[in-house]
């Protein structure tokens, strides 16, 4: 039996650990200590992996990021149809399962955000995917729409908390208000 796998599995752990507890208690307050305390390895053992709390940030923006990456590329070989644009929607709200503790972390750390580079990263992300949602040639009212659309999606984690129901059905309704939106800023404006 190869060693890889488990090798694999202590970096997730690390992860995962580490994403729990910057959730708990803020990624400044976090300490390398207590994750390895946390995970029950020594410290030695963590920093084979990671040497650094912005290390594993940036190990989990590239993982948990990858499907926005790989949606990004797909997205700029389509044609900027409304049906692409839909089909965006559908695979972003699918990413957004995945990086949804990711999205957690940058909603409740903004400052280190701002002074950790991956704050760079996750901008030009969004900026990648508003750019294939908006048509720039579209009426101002238009862009808005689309650009709405995409960021309406952040809405079930945030504003939505509050609101009774399952977490389902929640990201069920998000979507189709997105795909509505979006449905909206492509149909010919009837006034003016």
């Amino acid at each position: 039996m190869g060693s890889t796998p488990r090798r694999g599995d202590t970096r997730q752990r690390i992860q995962d650990v580490a994403l729990e507890l910057f959730a708990e208690h803020g990624y400044e307050k976090t300490s390398l200590r207590e994750i390895a305390e946390q995970l029950e390895v020594t410290k030695a053992a963590l920093y084979y992996h990671f040497k650094t709390k912005e290390d594993i940030v940036h190990s989990l923006f590239q993982d948990l990021g990858r499907p926005m990456d790989e949606l990004i590329a797909w997205g700029e070989q389509q044609p900027r149809t409304l049906e692409t644009k839909q089909e965006l929607l559908r695979r972003y709200s699918a990413a957004m399962d995945i990086g949804e503790p990711l999205m957690r972390f940058v909603q409740e750390n903004q400052a280190t955000m701002r002074d950790l580079s991956i704050g760079q990263i996750f901008k030009s992300r969004m900026l990648a995917m508003s750019a294939l949602v908006r048509d720039p040639e579209a009426p101002l009212v238009d862009q808005v729409r689309s650009v709405t659309a995409l960021f309406s999606m952040h809405a079930r984690m945030f504003a939505l908390q509050t609101v009774e129901g399952d977490p389902e059905d929640k990201r069920k309704a998000v979507l189709e208000v997105a795909l509505d939106l979006m449905k909206q800023a492509h149909t010919p404006s009837t006034h003016g």
